[in-house]
């Protein structure tokens, strides 16, 4: 028994009996022309393989047997599938010619066997004096059969439920949007609020302040002020955010070039200059108690790259050669 078409079978022995209307309509002829070839030509044609056609429709296993209208089509259509015979077996699709003729394009009528007996098809045909009957045929009368179970279907991969839950859940790395610039620029100056605010070093020195050295100090105080000025200003301008995968460079050059303290002064008149400075007494502490290991010259070295910062650098070298006068005067 072919198991596709035992499926066949089971539908059209629920319509054994069904006639045709006077004028030729079937419900089997209209159902064609209105999902398979669209015409009104089909309402009144003859009908035994549209028939075939509904209840593979009905059976779901239409992707085995075809859907045709033209008997010959069909017989070709199981031939190319690999699904085409001459041995009887029920469930098979099996084609007459009434002249006797064995080539498909001799085939006249289609019908489904429901049992072999010997030489003997007892089948169920539709368009059988008008109407769905079962039938005794010879197998003389036969061209070939149709194997609907032969006929290879590939069947589309099914998703499965935890597949479908992973394409809806996932979401790209990079599918978040970028950092609006005012949110950098609010980085920024939380960065520079935070060592505005940093607790001075109790184990920073302090002295009296010399009177020779007075001019360096303010140059120092003005230098920080300015340095921390820049860096509030630049953190309120809008930055442009680079596109993804696009590599940024820093301009300037990438080395540092130490600073040497001049002569006449030392690490204890830094720190006697810190506990004099009244502009920004908690930076001055800071820098003083890190002086020991030139970490701050090596930031004003770093600063030194910033166009903007020349004229400090002119200021510091003009105390330098004449730490006895005022710059200021």
């Amino acid at each position: 028994m072919d198991s596709i078409g035992q499926k066949l079978l089971d539908v059209a022995k629920s319509q054994l009996g069904y006639h045709e209307k006077a004028s030729g309509y079937t419900k089997f002829g209209d159902w064609y022309g209105k999902h398979i070839d669209k015409g009104s030509y089909y309402k009144d044609a003859p009908w035994c393989d549209m028939f075939l056609a509904w209840a593979a429709d009905k059976a779901g296993v239409e992707d085995w047997t075809g859907q045709f209208a033209s008997t010959p089509d069909h017989a070709k259509w199981f031939k190319k599938h690999d699904a085409w015979g001459h041995k009887a077996e029920p469930g098979a699709i099996v084609f007459f010619s009434w002249s006797g003729g064995k080539g498909v394009g001799d085939i006249e009528h289609v019908g489904i066997v429901e049992r072999v007996d010997g030489h003997t098809l007892h089948t169920i045909e539709a368009n059988h004096n008008n109407a769905l009957l079962r039938a005794t045929r010879d197998i003389s009368q036969v061209v070939g059969f149709g194997y609907p179970s032969k006929v290879k279907v590939k069947a589309a991969p099914a998703q499965t439920a935890q597949t479908a839950q992973t394409e809806q859940k996932y979401a790209p790395k990079h599918s978040a949007p970028p950092p609006a610039a005012k949110e950098i620029g609010q980085d920024v100056q939380t960065q520079v609020d935070s060592h505005t605010t940093a607790a001075p070093d109790p184990a920073a020195p302090s002295s009296p302040l010399p009177d020779q050295q007075a001019a360096l100090t303010g140059l120092l105080a003005v230098v920080l002020f300015g340095t921390v000025a820049l860096a509030i200003g630049k953190s309120k301008v809008k930055v442009p955010v680079s596109a993804p995968n696009v590599r940024v460079r820093k301009r300037g050059k990438h080395h540092r070039t130490p600073v040497e303290l001049p002569a006449e002064v030392s690490v204890a008149d830094l720190d006697a200059a810190d506990a004099g400075t009244m502009v920004m007494p908690v930076l001055s502490a800071e820098v003083a108690a890190k002086a020991e290991d030139q970490e701050f010259w090596g930031k004003i070295a770093e600063l030194e790259e910033d166009v903007e910062l020349a004229f400090w650098n002119t200021l510091h070298s003009a105390v330098s050669q004449n730490p006895s006068e005022s710059v200021f005067s």
